[in-house]
């Protein structure tokens, strides 16, 4: 048989195969509840019947932490019982304590069952909000709903969350009320809530630049009023606590966790590494933040002004890199951002699959998880391991270097289909 007659088989195999991975995407899609509830047993299980996967040290912070107000000593406390060789401090700004005492009066079992059920919760509205600020009132359909059952499934063993839910961390909470916040089109909704939650971590306080970056500037301005009187209320409720994080603790790195820490995804931690020693906030630094900076705002130049969850995700990855301590637990925002990028506007490019099935293997697999089993906290280590433990550093600034490239070389593909007029929604396996 000639090559000529051969080709036609070999067009129609390759399509029995793409149809072969729709028909079991779509079996796979239609029992999205039952896989859910697996994979959440399965999670619940293993915090059940692994070694200390129930102590929840950083729960602990927040509960006993904050019933420290009740002594006088916020900032003197710390939480060693679990982790006696590196004594936890509570390193939350004193409006967190206000919010986190009542969990005080509650059984800490009850208190933490609650909390790993309710995170999981949260990161299904997480996903779902991210499927609605992308592709509209399309993601309220069934079959959306079931991809972001799908995609919960999932998140549950990635690392951000897996991390998040081993130590009884807020972080899909804050997530979800960034998502909120965006979500809402109301200018006192949006900045009080971001202004809320900056009072209780300071990290979402980098929402306000998407606010920013959207024109939304009635928002931004409250962010800032809202956070103001978070610290307003500290004052008048524990003045003795609030002055002691805001004149002595405030913006203290040292407090929170070793810099070189390879669990520190930040740029910050990521240049001590390199260089064997904490960089601070040096001329090396802010030269990185710089080229950061002009990458993130590349990559959100090359956005669709509509693309909401593209401009949040840009600035939110952002935000993890400037900050001194971004622990690989602060990286929930890596889950919104695989949804950008496998239904965003560039997710039928070849590039955004490799970006994006390289950064789904990373977090699954845990890179700085698997770092630290090789090594301590040292911050001097060989130049390999230096460099591996930069991954999600490195991964964002080519994320920002793709999607500006993608946006000047493939301007025709910046809306999103489920957005154009007369054209059909997207499949959620294309």
């Amino acid at each position: 048989m000639s090559t000529g007659e051969r080709q036609p088989v070999s067009v129609l195999s390759r399509l029995s195969r793409a149809d072969r991975a729709r028909t079991v995407f779509h079996r796979l899609l239609r029992w999205a509840p039952l896989v859910l509830a697996l994979s959440v047993l399965a999670r619940l299980l293993w915090t059940i019947l692994t070694p200390n996967g129930t102590n929840f040290v950083d729960l602990h912070v927040y509960v006993d932490g904050s019933a420290a107000l009740l002594h006088g000593d916020l900032y003197a406390f710390t939480y060693s019982e679990e982790t006696p060789d590196f004594p936890l401090p509570f390193t939350y700004p004193p409006f967190a304590a206000l919010v986190f005492l009542p969990l005080h009066y509650l059984p800490f079992g009850l208190v933490g069952l609650c909390w790993q059920v309710f995170t999981v919760v949260a990161l299904f509205w997480v996903i779902r909000i991210s499927l609605e600020l992308l592709i509209g009132e399309t993601a309220r359909e069934p079959r959306w709903r079931n991809v972001a059952m799908l995609w919960t499934a999932l998140g549950v063993w990635s690392e951000p969350v897996r991390t998040t839910l081993d130590y009884g961390q807020v972080n899909v909470f804050l997530v979800l009320g960034a998502m909120l916040a965006v979500r809402s089109t109301r200018w006192w909704v949006s900045g009080g809530i971001v202004g809320a939650l900056a009072g209780v971590k300071l990290t979402p306080a980098i929402t306000g630049l998407y606010f920013l970056a959207q024109r939304r500037w009635r928002a931004a301005i409250f962010s800032g009023v809202a956070f103001a009187g978070t610290v307003g209320l500290s004052y008048l409720v524990i003045d003795g606590q609030a002055r002691d994080y805001f004149t002595s603790k405030f913006g203290d790195a040292d407090r929170i966790g070793p810099v070189g820490s390879a669990w520190n995804q930040s740029l910050r931690g990521a240049l001590s590494r390199l260089a064997g020693h904490d960089v601070g906030s040096g001329v090396v630094w802010i030269a990185a933040v710089v080229v950061a900076a002009a990458l993130g705002f590349l990559a959100w130049r090359a956005l669709d002004r509509d693309d909401r969850l593209g401009t949040l995700v840009l600035v939110q990855l952002f935000g993890l890199l400037v900050s001194p301590i971004s622990w690989v637990h602060h990286w929930v925002w890596v889950l919104p951002m695989l949804i950008w990028l496998v239904y965003g506007p560039y997710g039928r490019l070849l590039g955004t699959r490799i970006v994006a099935a390289s950064w789904l293997a990373v977090t699954v697999i845990g890179v700085p998880w698997v770092l630290k089993q090789l090594e301590d906290d040292s911050i001097s280590r060989p130049g390999a391991l230096a460099w591996a433990a930069a991954v999600n550093v490195v991964g964002v600034l080519v994320v920002f270097a793709w999607v500006a490239y993608a946006g000047r070389r493939y301007r025709i593909t910046l809306t999103p289909p489920a957005r154009r007029s007369g054209e059909p929604t997207p499949d959620p396996i294309s």
